[in-house]
């Protein structure tokens, strides 16, 4: 099981066990290098601890658990959770400022102990089946043991066929669970061998103030954030080994290196990732900020040949089908930083925190006006829906805007938002390409949306994000990095940071093209078209690539006869899919990169066809 994360941990191994319990261990040497090894156990060799992570304020809290009677052996966080443990048992998780997944082994107490970071920054994966628990930082480690076997969880079907993710506690295989961010486990053994494992939630961001600030308390709130980014990003440069900055040229990721480079008093590294096609590279904002910092500065460019045949490979390193395309840029970017540096620095987290993505302002519009259109008949609603959609006295572009408004959509929430943005297949799309009944897609996204029900429309679109769509952005930032054996660490994700800017009002966050605020508190250290330039997300030229003649080797590879699509997909439907996009008819990227990457894990974890060594797609 340890050997399968060797990649995650390749400086060091080690393992404990005893009548009830074996604990291992792969180790990424940051902090503590000469004595920081785990398994790590506690004074009197009772409790045992594994630990996946950083907690960046172990220094601050060393002195009071030293007064408290604990002596240290290290210099480690690891440590610093183990005493805490033994101080202030399981809420001991609330004194933890940082990024972690760890279990502690309470033998006295026959006890496992678990608990997952407050964001899900890193993984934790369990299996149990009343008598035994799994537990690991992938399913890959779970896989090798044998009471667990891959087998495809086909109710989480239609969640991954809508979002490309699962957002709950389920996974892609059967009886794989994930803990989730924010939440601890604690599992105890009764004398007759039998296991009780509980669960429960001990963190959640706040809801946010209701009043909107006056303008001295604005300048006042932007100084605040300005100052909570300077102490974020301080504490994330805790390190004994190189460390530097993924810079892709937009805000946040500007932002943090220019920071980095104040605060380290020296040039930092930084490295980009880009394509062939220049019309989708970031690679010239990258390098106009790594000019205005002074960073020694690296890049890396990738063709269509080398992305899809990284696919496998990727597919095996995330566990489960890859959500977005940028994994693959993230993963070549992961492997040219690897050669430099062992921790790096990222941006991920603003948008879901400040409003960044323009499906907010999108929302927010059609539901101002949505009362008003309401007013006029459904039937005469639905025929103006089918006219935007199939009318040819409007150019292709502005059907698709219209498309995205209340105009051209249902009023329910699934439609105007799901659909809209999040949604490759729809409930509707999947009934005709699904062979079997489906279920809703939805179940996940509106539990959190309910969950958030009293709070104003931003943050309850702000929250959702935060607990699905933003939790496996993380695990593609986890899993991606560490399959090049690097650490990746988010400033902006700091659990304080969060809490402010959960309770900051919508005004400060939705104005303009969205995250004014922290706009506003970064002026002074990047040029004004870095900061106010037209967000453009991370794109990618899959489409071409898929329209073009050399993708066909992956059509081939969709509609293998003997592959995981042809057991539940319609043979006809799948067909005309690809013919609609390869002929230029509809634009089904977003759909074929769900149905190949599933066929791709099918291939990979199920029956096996396609290793994790393999990269031959494309030859």
């Amino acid at each position: 099981m340890t050997e399968r994360l060797a990649h995650r941990g390749p400086d060091d191994s080690g393992f404990f066990s005893d009548a009830h319990a074996f604990l291992g261990h792969r180790r990424l040497s940051i902090v503590d290098l000469a004595t920081g090894r785990q398994p790590m156990c506690s004074e009197d060799g009772s409790r045992w601890i594994v630990y996946n992570g950083e907690i960046f304020n172990h220094a601050a809290l060393r002195p009071e658990l030293e007064a408290s009677g604990h002596r240290y052996k290290s210099c480690s966080d690891t440590e610093t959770i183990l005493h805490s443990y033994e101080q202030y048992g399981t809420d001991c998780v609330a004194r933890f400022r940082g990024m972690f997944a760890f279990a502690i082994w309470d033998a006295p107490a026959r006890t496992l102990f678990c608990a997952r970071d407050r964001l899900g920054i890193k993984p934790f994966y369990y299996y149990s089946n009343g008598c035994l628990f799994l537990f690991a930082s992938e399913i890959k480690a779970l896989l090798e043991h044998p009471a667990l076997r891959a087998e495809l969880e086909e109710a989480s079907l239609p969640e991954y066929l809508a979002f490309g993710y699962l957002s709950g506690e389920q996974s892609l295989f059967r009886g794989v669970r994930k803990l989730l961010p924010g939440h601890r486990l604690t599992l105890r053994l009764d004398l007759d061998g039998g296991i009780r494992m509980e669960t429960e939630r001990y963190w959640d961001p706040p809801c946010p103030a209701p009043a909107p600030p006056r303008p001295a308390q604005e300048r006042a709130l932007i100084g605040e954030c300005r100052r909570r980014l300077e102490e974020t990003v301080r504490l994330r440069l805790m390190s004994d080994v190189p460390l530097g900055m993924f810079l892709s040229g937009g805000i946040d990721s500007s932002a943090i290196a220019a920071l980095m480079t104040r605060l380290t008093g020296g040039p930092i590294e930084t490295f980009s990732v880009g394509y062939q096609e220049r019309a989708f590279s970031e690679l010239d904002s990258a390098r106009q900020v790594a000019g205005h910092i002074g960073s020694r500065h690296r890049e890396v460019v990738v063709g269509m040949r080398e992305f899809f045949n990284a696919l496998p490979r990727l597919v095996w390193h995330e566990d489960e089908p890859l959500t977005w395309p940028s994994s693959i840029s993230l993963y070549f970017v992961s492997r040219l930083a690897a050669q430099h540096v062992k921790v790096v620095l990222t941006g991920e987290g603003s948008d879901e925190l400040f409003a960044g993505y323009a499906r907010y302002a999108h929302y927010l519009f059609s539901q101002r006006w949505l009362p008003y259109y309401r007013r006029l008949p459904e039937g005469l609603r639905a025929a103006i829906r089918r006219r935007i959609a199939g009318t040819s006295l409007l150019s292709a572009p502005w059907r698709r805007k219209l498309q995205h408004t209340f105009l051209g959509r249902a009023d329910d929430l699934p439609s105007l938002l799901l659909d809209n943005f999040y949604c490759a297949f729809s409930a509707e799309a999947q009934a005709s390409l699904l062979r079997g009944a489906a279920g809703s897609p939805y179940g996940n996204y509106l539990r959190y949306w309910d969950a958030s029900a009293g709070a104003p429309p931003l943050q309850r679109l702000l929250y959702a994000d935060q607990k699905t769509y933003l939790v496996e952005l993380l695990m593609k930032q986890d899993q991606m990095s560490m399959a090049c054996s690097i650490e990746s660490r988010v400033p902006l994700l700091d659990h304080t940071f969060v809490e402010f800017a959960a309770q900051l009002p919508p005004e400060m966050k939705l104005r303009g093209a969205g995250k004014h605020i922290i706009k506003k508190a970064v002026e002074d250290l990047l040029p004004r078209h870095i900061i106010y330039g037209r967000k453009r997300g991370f794109p990618t030229p899959l489409r071409q690539w898929l329209q073009g003649p050399q993708a066909q080797p992956l059509y081939t590879l969709l509609k293998a006869p003997d592959g995981l699509l042809a057991r539940y997909l319609d043979p006809a439907a799948l067909s005309r899919l690809m013919d609609q996009h390869r002929t230029g008819q509809y634009d089904h990227t977003d759909r074929i990169w769900r149905l190949l990457n599933l066929q791709i894990w099918g291939h990979v974890f199920l029956d096996g066809r396609l290793g994790p060594p393999s990269e031959s797609l494309l030859g």
